[in-house]
């Protein structure tokens, strides 16, 4: 019956992350690859929603979630590395993703790559700040190319603000849809799972235009109708919660960071960008480390039990990337502090007497 799939089913494989999670569970590793908190979610946030179950809050809910904006052949701008879902989304709704190479150490968008990447198909932009994998915060004078090209061009762009609470160093995150003329093409997408450690709730929005949010509301009613009413209910409560919950969210993550930032500086990693936001480090193997990403990770479970994501499951084949991008490994710090802790230990069991990882 394999025959019978249609071509874009057939170019779809499971998951590396999820692959590694599985392997994770089932060698009982510690598990720093896949981006889920393993800690309560906020009290305050499954109060309400387990009211929200008592008061009958049961049914079917509003319908607000965004669904795709393109058409077939339409082309879609993405900045590479990417989240592997932005590329799956795009082909299935018949568009072509188009990458454009952000640039190491820093991850700095080149203007001229991005200005090369545009054609007459181009419809839309995805900008995911910050951003996953690298936990790059994309500067106001970015912010500034990207708005700049999609008034030129006449770009949607949709932008993926999930970690906007999760930001470092004083920072504050900037949405692309404050940028002037910017709130009329721009589709905000965020959801509850990485401020609040809900992601098994899956309720998230999108906040967009009034012709864009009503169209939307159209396709998603007749594809998943609509997200659990009680979560729903408990979002009500998670965004109301007092600046102090932000503040403390901030300064527990920035320590996590902290924690496996040095760790992995301290073992040999080459560590020249500090993530700025997200749950995750993006770490670059050290010069003398003559295996890829992918064996990295491979020894790395069996050596240590401690489980992470090789770098090149978030580069893609037509990006304009001029770097050897099989020398990234993404780690997790989404992370209890016992859970922390037993990874440190485990990797830090594995340093010669030089202090550099015996895996390589």
């Amino acid at each position: 019956m394999e025959e019978k799939l249609s071509s874009v089913a057939k170019t779809l494989t499971p998951s590396p992350i999820q692959q590694l999670s599985y392997l994770a569970q089932r060698c009982n590793a510690i598990n720093l690859a896949e981006g889920f908190p393993d800690f309560p979610a906020p009290s305050h946030v499954k109060n309400a929603a387990v009211s929200a179950i008592h008061s009958d809050f049961n049914q079917y809910s509003p319908r607000r979630l965004l669904q795709q904006l393109i058409d077939q052949g339409d082309e879609v701008i993405l900045f590479d590395p990417s989240y592997e879902t932005y590329d799956t989304c795009i082909r299935l709704a018949g568009g072509v993703p188009v990458y454009v190479a952000l640039e190491p150490p820093h991850w700095t968008l080149n203007s001229d790559k991005l200005e090369k990447s545009f054609t007459d198909k181009t419809k839309a932009l995805v900008l995911n700040s910050p951003h996953n994998p690298t936990g790059k915060k994309f500067t106001k004078d970015e912010l500034e190319i990207i708005a700049g090209a999609c008034r030129r061009r006449d770009l949607i762009a949709v932008t993926d603000e999930v970690y906007e609470h999760i930001t470092f160093d004083n920072e504050r995150h900037v949405s692309l849809a404050s940028l002037p003329e910017m709130q009329s093409r721009t589709v905000i997408t965020s959801s509850l799972s990485k401020t609040y450690s809900v992601t098994g709730w899956r309720v998230g929005w999108a906040i967009a235009p009034t012709c864009i949010a009503s169209a939307v509301r159209n396709i998603h009613i007749k594809i998943t109708d609509s997200a659990p009413a009680p979560f729903q209910e408990a979002a009500l409560a998670a965004l109301s919660s007092s600046p102090a919950y932000f503040d403390l969210l901030r300064k527990d993550y920035e320590s996590k960071r902290d924690c496996i930032f040095n760790l992995l500086a301290k073992v040999g990693f080459k560590m020249q960008f500090k993530p700025q936001g997200s749950f995750f480090v993006f770490a670059q193997l050290p010069e003398s480390c003559p295996l890829t990403d992918v064996e990295f990770v491979e020894e790395l479970i069996k050596q240590a039990g401690v489980v992470a994501v090789p770098g090149s499951g978030f580069f893609h084949a037509n990006s304009s990337a001029d770097y050897d991008y099989r020398r990234y490994i993404r780690f997790a710090f989404c992370k209890s502090e016992d859970t922390l802790a037993a990874a440190s230990a485990k990797i830090s069991g594995l340093v010669d007497d030089k202090g550099c990882l015996k895996l390589f």
